[in-house]
């Protein structure tokens, strides 16, 4: 058995088209899903987010609406981005955070272009997933405190973006890495060679001034 942990935030559409291609996986990995605030993510690591430079957040949104053709997969941009999608992480880790719950999410976001962090939006979806006590639900301290302790263990494994991937250790990020994971798990030793063990522990030329 091949486990996996997959971290995600619902405002990333590549975290979206991830979760589409999950059936990718060989069939005998066992996937935890774990929701992480993105935005915590790069207060962490100093980095600002796609949507936080014009010239890449007209890229991004580009991007994602040809990968989405190319890979067949339906994708609507939400008629406002980036959202506040402190909600619905916590809406996940109050369903167990299901793979279905977690895909009707994603589905609603980005493939429908719905909102979710407005009144409509949140009852249409809360709706969708057959809710009557969301509310109540992602009010807990329960689930507050362990999408807090996601993203300090998240960390603390070095995972920096969404989707991330982690098996045995070793860490994958981004939708483009998804086949380096697929052949990982069906074949682990494309990370034991000579060439891959030097640029692991690759010095650094120069670094940059700030």
């Amino acid at each position: 058995m091949k486990e996996v942990a997959w971290y995600f935030d619902f405002i990333s559409p590549f975290a979206y088209m991830a979760m589409e291609q999950r059936h990718r996986l060989p069939q005998d990995t066992k996937t935890k899903f774990i929701p992480v605030l993105f935005a915590g993510l790069l207060n962490h690591w100093e980095h600002k987010g796609p949507a936080e430079i014009p010239a890449k957040r007209r890229f991004t949104y580009r991007h994602a609406h040809w990968l989405a053709n190319k890979q067949g997969i339906p994708l609507k941009i939400p008629p406002a981005h980036p959202f506040n999608p402190i909600a619905v992480l916590r809406l996940s880790i109050a369903l167990d955070n299901d793979a279905d719950a977690i895909e009707k999410i994603f589905r609603f976001i980005w493939r429908d272009g719905r909102r979710v962090d407005d009144a409509q939006g949140w009852h249409d979806l809360t709706r969708t997933l057959g809710l009557s006590d969301a509310d109540a639900r992602v009010s807990t301290l329960r689930v507050k405190q362990e999408l807090r302790r996601n993203g300090d263990k998240a960390l603390a494994r070095g995972v920096f973006g969404v989707p991330s991937f982690i098996a045995d250790d070793e860490l994958f990020w981004g939708i483009d890495a998804l086949d380096f994971l697929v052949d990982y798990l069906n074949d682990p030793s494309v990370l034991d060679n000579d060439e891959m063990r030097r640029i692991s522990d690759l010095p650094i030329g120069r670094e940059r001034r700030r």
